[in-house]
């Protein structure tokens, strides 16, 4: 187990730390061996089937953590590419691609990322066959996954058994974090990201030293040498090596790189197992949260959209733009916006936000154009004595501009939701065509479900993971 050296207290609990946990997730040796063996023969499998079937497969391999060793033995699925000519059409590459899966894992299910893939079992292993194009250049891919024999070949290369675990430790970490995996559900650590790291670094605790002092966002690649066309709410910077031009850490949040920033420093102060700890996140109850809002003298307006028949990967981003949009409909609106949050279940998508009142005033005070324009007559007369809405003015302000106080058509926060869904851009797929299929409503009348529970939680009893239950 590599450490720091200092020879603090802190640095020898860490070690007894780290030493129990690696025991807890390293794989014995004979399950090792079942995974080896069942690589070989999936590979060997593939390879006859694509002979019988006359299957223009280039190769087939296993990679990611599965052929590295670098897995958790509980989060294990074994990743089988199938590589075809670079030439064959898209459709042909789905469709020998699928077939292959079929021929040789049991229990097969169709799955979508990019193109579809098969999901099934070999062995008594979990398979995911994904197929892809047998590239020359991983700079230049025709699919997400054309660098993963190149990724392969990179970390084999330098994966000590030391490495190894050190990597199955930092990936405990990140797991306990609810931080590990790149989905855009998570917005979190690739299981590829986590090995580079800790391959520069040389272990866990290196890497940790080295994030405490970290400031968001984090630039890891060599000066001058970063990925072109960077967003500017990037996270961390790490060029991949096999591809320069590529930020192998695009998917990361700035909010999981500093929470693990926050994490490096709270396990190096004070080592303990409850950093490699999962917690699943618990959902919130409709009447725990109707306590809390009567504690903290708030109140949650709930937006309930029909889903879309999407995959995570389409949807999440979609789920987090539809939030902002009613986010700032509703700051737009004069309601103080005090926290949203959005979760998704099989038949609906939920956003929930936390206002610092329910209603607005009466009283809305109406802008108008500077003494002395054009536009002064058309204002005064679409504000004059006979237009009922009016409380007080028209009347010239301190600025020389004109006013007037006028009634609002709707004061409750949840009547101006619903009269806005038609105009709101709320995703390519989230935005129904009949906008009465979105409704708005307050806690109180919003039925309970998994996303309901799910967005309450982070929107009320958010709590460093490492702290949950204390």
């Amino acid at each position: 187990m590599t450490t720091a050296g200092t020879g603090s207290p802190s640095h020898g609990k860490a070690d007894a730390v780290e030493r129990a946990v690696t025991e807890g997730i390293t794989p014995s040796p004979e399950f090792l061996d079942r995974v080896a063996a069942a690589r070989k023969a999936l590979v060997e499998r593939v390879n006859e089937a694509a002979r019988k079937l006359s299957i223009p497969l280039v190769r087939a391999l296993v990679a990611g953590s599965a052929a590295r060793g670098t897995f958790l033995q509980d989060r294990l699925d074994i990743d089988l590419f199938l590589l075809f000519p670079p030439d064959l059409p898209r459709d042909r590459l789905r469709d020998d691609g699928l077939a292959l899966g079929r021929a040789v894992l049991t229990d097969p299910e169709t799955r979508y990322a990019e193109h579809p893939y098969l999901r099934g079992k070999f062995e008594g292993f979990t398979v995911d066959a994904v197929p892809g194009f047998a590239i020359a250049d991983p700079a230049a891919p025709l699919s997400p996954v054309d660098r993963t024999p190149f990724h392969q070949e990179y970390l084999t290369a330098r994966e000590t058994p030391e490495i190894v675990s050190e990597v199955r430790l930092a990936k405990q970490f990140f797991r306990s974090l609810g931080v590990y995996g790149s989905e855009a559900r998570t917005e979190g650590f690739s299981g590829y990201l986590v090995e580079l790291l800790v391959i520069q670094f040389g272990s866990l605790r290196h890497l940790l030293l080295a994030a405490r002092d970290w400031r968001v966002p984090v630039r890891l690649a060599e000066r001058g040498k970063e990925p072109p066309r960077l967003p500017v709410d990037v996270a961390l910077v790490l060029a991949d090596p096999v591809d320069p031009n590529r930020n192998v850490a695009s998917a990361l949040s700035r909010r999981n790189v500093g929470l693990f920033i926050l994490a490096a420093g709270a396990y190096l102060d004070s080592p303990s197992t409850r950093f490699f700890e999962p917690h699943p996140p618990r959902p919130l109850s409709k009447e725990a949260a109707l306590s809390l809002l009567h504690a903290r003298g708030t109140h949650v307006t709930v937006a309930v959209l029909p889903r879309p028949d999407l995959v995570d990967d389409t949807l999440y981003p979609q789920i987090r733009k539809a939030e902002r949009a009613v986010a700032d409909e509703l700051a737009r609106s004069d309601f103080p916006v005090l926290g949203s949050a959005s979760a998704a279940d099989p038949s609906s998508v939920v956003v929930v936000v936390e206002l610092a009142h329910s209603r607005r005033p009466v009283v809305r005070v109406q802008d108008g154009p500077p003494a002395g324009i054009d536009r002064v007559g058309h204002f005064l007369e679409k504000w004059g004595p006979k237009n009922q809405r009016v409380l007080q003015g028209p009347y010239v302000r301190s600025d020389g501009s004109l006013g007037v106080d006028t009634v609002r058509p709707e004061r409750d926060a949840e009547a101006v939701l619903r009269s806005s869904f038609s105009r709101l851009s709320l995703g390519k797929d989230l935005s129904p065509a009949n906008p009465e299929e979105c409704r708005a409503m307050s806690l109180t009348e919003a039925p309970e479900g998994p996303a309901l529970g799910e967005a309450l939680r982070e929107l009320l009893a958010r709590r460093l993971p490492w702290l949950e239950d204390r």
